[in-house]
């Protein structure tokens, strides 16, 4: 099968990329595979390194310049290569697709992810879902929910959760966990409760609520605590609220990683602690490391885990019941152990990458199958 890939995101990209890089890898082996995204963006850089996949530079931009630029190489690739799928993933990616297959004979089938939970009413939505859309993916039973509720309500709709190398994310031993500690924390602060994130640095991620939880605790439980948020370096507005609640010298942000698994796997504890999530890859990794989570009860994110059996569940903003988490954490030692190996569990079980892979090509494979149909139908 010929797939081929969109994302329009420059930069970093996010939870795209990491979506994108994982099916390269669960599916490069036996199909021909191709990624169009900014030569700028992390995707560019990560999908390269994936054996056997084609990339193309390509910009999806709504600027009339692109009729005859970037619109125009799209419509010519897809000319060329006769792709059976094309996987978009954003709005502004999805809407060139649309423009450039228009008039196309035999065009391949368009399948969208929505990674988020952001609004779909809008005019160009409703000509995407009519022209350019012939299955859409949600990456959570919470997702699927909106989009059944918007103007894709008449295209087939599948929930295919976010899978990770859980070969790669896997516990690591006592004595590696000590040195990553010394490594992130130095010798003086490698016996404290580490609390870590992945998910980013802004204020709506949830991590200032944990700091503002952590600073409720009396001494000496509250300096027991430290907390390794890794991201972007915050604003300096979110850097101030941490010295006011004279957390700073419990705080770490040790930058935007490329790879996170070694920062994660210093951790007791991971938190995503969003006010809107879709369902959060940063989550499945932690729990595939062997980490209880505790996160909010928003979005997609509750479908990760199982509330007091591999992680915690509170409400967005809820700092007194993040503290009492925390005291329960201090006051059970032995439940993160518990907690740990149920994650590990659970994560070997449904976040795997074989799975993921397998469950999107089903889709793939239904699409094709249909316009086979159809096909037979005519003749």
């Amino acid at each position: 099968m010929k797939i081929l890939y969109t994302n329009f995101h420059g930069g970093n990209g996010g939870g795209h990329v990491t979506y994108i890089v994982n099916l390269l890898k669960g599916l490069a082996a036996e199909h021909t595979l191709t990624v169009a995204c900014p030569a700028s963006s992390r995707l560019y850089r990560l999908a390269g390194e994936v054996a056997g996949v084609k990339l193309v530079a390509m910009e999806f931009t709504t600027r009339p310049s692109s009729w005859l630029g970037a619109r125009s190489r799209l419509r010519s690739l897809l000319k060329k290569e006769s792709f059976d799928i094309v996987h978009v993933n954003g709005s502004a990616d999805h809407k060139q697709v649309m423009l450039a297959l228009l008039g196309l004979p035999n065009r391949p089938k368009v399948v969208f992810t929505k990674h988020n939970d952001h609004p779909l009413r809008s005019f160009g939505h409703r000509l995407r879902a009519s022209l350019a859309t012939d299955h859409v993916i949600a990456v959570s039973d919470y997702v699927a929910g909106r989009v059944r509720d918007s103007v894709y309500r008449h295209c087939p709709v599948t929930t295919v959760r976010h899978g990770i190398d859980t070969d790669y994310f896997s516990p690591v031993s006592s004595a590696e966990k000590a040195m990553l500690r010394v490594r992130y924390l130095g010798d003086a602060l490698s016996d404290k409760i580490i609390l870590g994130s992945a998910g980013g640095t802004d204020l709506e991620k949830g991590w200032l609520d944990l700091v503002a939880a952590v600073a409720q605790l009396p001494e000496p439980l509250k300096s027991r605590f430290l907390l390794l948020v890794a991201g972007d370096q915050p604003k300096p507005e979110l850097f101030a609220e941490v010295t006011r609640f004279g957390m700073q010298s419990q705080v770490c942000f040790p930058g935007l990683l490329d790879d996170v698994r070694p920062l994660l796997a210093a951790c007791d504890v991971g938190f995503v602690l969003s006010y809107q999530e879709a369902l959060s890859f940063a989550c499945r990794e932690l729990m595939a490391l062997g980490l209880p989570v505790l996160v909010t009860r928003v979005g997609g994110l509750p479908e990760n885990l199982i509330h007091g059996e591999n992680g915690w569940i509170v409400e967005v903003r809820d700092v007194s019941g993040m503290t009492e988490v925390l005291r329960q954490i201090a006051a059970e030692p032995e439940l993160l152990r518990q907690f740990g190996i149920a994650a590990r569990r659970h994560a070997e079980q449904w976040f795997n990458l074989s799975d993921f892979a397998a469950h999107t090509l089903a889709i793939y494979q239904q699409c094709c199958a249909a316009n086979h149909s159809r096909s037979r139908i005519k003749r």
